[in-house]
């Protein structure tokens, strides 16, 4: 019998110890605060803003928006880093990718402090990952640590293969997986005998963006399949990366899409959020 890793389910259980957690602070007069800039109309950018923004007003969090025009100079927006930068209210910034090609985006993420960076995308965040030292994780990634941590899958020993490198997802998956005592491979689109490596996978992590890609004999029998996908099939329909209904009958355990991995990066961002707060105010 298949398993589907439900993210809307554990999503709404970190939430709740998350509120908890933001209620007790604001008790010893500490608010929480996250500031989001976006930057011109992009309309999926505009979703997943209104949907921070709607996560942050349920668990209590002031959420700060900062909507800026398509024009916007890598001046202009340096600036506004800035003052979130010295802005006691403001516990995290999280500057809402991919920017207006005109921006630098390494150089407007580079500007905002560590402490305050609860993307996780600072290099120095990005080295404390990497040697297991880390304040933030980033938030899909760290997602998909907690679904399998809550639906009891042990990663340890087992053979990992993550199909995807970027740097917001599958290089941090990696590590993760790597701090969780997993065998990592690391698998991309130059990748020899990917059907063989994919294969051979007790925890498969795909993140790759391109519509059911994982087919049923890309996947072992009894395998965790993990979907960090999010597409449009031909009927328009939202989908993952993995042929779900051809994947569903052979594997132990599976994401869905939607519903599976989206809600956790939401969840992971507000704890995030919370844990800057905790570092900047419980010394």
């Amino acid at each position: 019998m298949t398993k589907i890793i439900n993210g809307k389910e554990i999503s709404a259980a970190v939430k709740e110890r998350i509120k908890g957690e933001v209620t007790s602070l604001r008790e010893k007069g500490i608010e929480v605060g996250l500031a989001v800039i976006i930057v011109g109309d992009d309309p999926a950018s505009k979703v997943y803003v209104a949907n921070k923004e709607k996560a942050c007003e349920q668990l209590g969090i002031n959420s700060y928006k900062y909507a800026l025009p398509e024009e916007t100079t890598n001046e202009e927006l340096l600036e506004l880093v800035k003052k979130l930068n010295n802005d006691d209210k403001v516990n995290g910034i999280l500057c809402q990718l991919p920017l207006p090609k005109h921006l630098d985006e390494s150089l407007i993420i580079n500007s905002i402090v560590p402490e305050k960076d609860v993307d996780a995308f600072h290099p120095q965040n990005v080295g404390k990952i990497m040697i297991g030292d880390f304040d933030f994780l980033p938030c899909t990634p760290a997602g998909v640590i907690e679904m399998l941590k809550y639906s009891n899958i042990d990663m340890t020993g087992k053979k990992c293969v993550v199909v995807g490198r970027s740097n917001i997802v599958g290089k941090p998956m990696s590590m993760l997986l790597l701090h969780n005592n997993a065998t990592v491979t690391v698998c991309h689109s130059r990748t020899k005998n990917l059907k063989d490596e994919c294969a051979a996978a007790d925890i498969l992590v795909v993140a790759i963006g391109r519509a059911k890609f994982i087919t049923a004999d890309m996947v072992k029998e009894g395998a965790v399949v993990i979907d960090v996908g999010m597409n449009r099939d031909e009927n328009g329909k939202l989908c993952g990366d993995v042929d779900y209904d051809a994947v569903f009958d052979k594997v132990s355990a599976i994401t869905p899409v939607p519903g599976g991995v989206g809600p956790m990066t939401i969840a992971m961002l507000m704890q995030n959020t919370l844990t800057a707060a905790k570092k900047q105010n419980l010394k």
